[in-house]
Parts: C-alpha cells; structure tokens; sequence
C-alpha cells in the first residue's frame, strides 16, 4: 500500500518532537540523498544522512528550551517543503526542508536550505564540530 507525502511528514515531525527515536531508520530509503546548505556534493546513503540530519537535528534545536520550530508547511504529490526557524549562536536562521519519498513512505531526497549568510556560518560551524566529534 502506497503512503503518501502526508503520512511520512506526520512521522517526521514525530521523530523531530522526539517521540520515535529510531524514527530516521524508518523513515529513510537505504539510497536516501541528502544535500547540506554546506557541503558542495551530495550525500548519499542512509548512514550518511543519518549522520548529518541527528547532526543538524542538535544544532538546529538551539540547546535547552530550543527556539525550533516549522512555520509553514506545503505538501503535494511526493514532496514536501517545511519552512523552519530557530537561532544557533545567538543569529536568526530561517530555512526550508525539502522532503521527497517514494511509494513505500521512505525519504528518498532531504534538502536543506538555509539563510542569512550570518546563519549559515553559524551553522557550518557548529554542525562541523559535532560530525568530527562523532556525533
């Protein structure tokens, strides 16, 4: 049975308000592409996203009592486009996640894009030093 668009970004905001914590495991496809505002080439894999989005997921959240949240949603056919905002350093980030999936209701693309430039440094760095702590 086919799921839709609707019911994997049901799941998604379940995973991001913590209620499946293996939720990424589930929710993305083993040939899942993940494109970073940062990182020129594409990530692909399930491992590597799952790497990046727990990384980002930190980062984003804005520590204890985080600022995160999603502003707007658009949903249609297989892709979703989730506008978020939060702040990381103290600067005001203000990004989309552009999710696709397949019939089966497994992430198959997660872009992330994100703004000001102020932000995206903020975040560049803070993400950088999570991944290399292994995190």
């Amino acid at each position: 049975m086919a799921q839709g668009i609707d019911d994997v970004i049901a799941r998604w905001h379940r995973y991001m308000d913590g209620e499946l914590p293996d939720g990424l495991d589930q929710l993305l496809a083993d040939d899942v592409v993940f494109y970073s505002p940062v990182v020129y080439t594409p990530q692909r894999g399930k491992a590597v996203t799952t790497q990046y989005l727990r990384a980002a997921a930190g980062t984003l959240a804005g520590g204890e009592g985080g600022t995160f949240r999603y502003t707007k949603e658009v949903l249609a056919g297989d892709t979703a486009v989730l506008e978020f905002e939060t702040s990381v350093e103290g600067k005001y980030v203000n990004g989309v996640d552009i999710i696709r999936c397949d019939d089966a209701g497994r992430i198959v693309e997660f872009r992330v894009m994100l703004r000001p430039l102020q932000a995206i440094n903020a975040v560049h760095e803070q993400m950088g030093r999570t991944l290399a702590a292994g995190g």
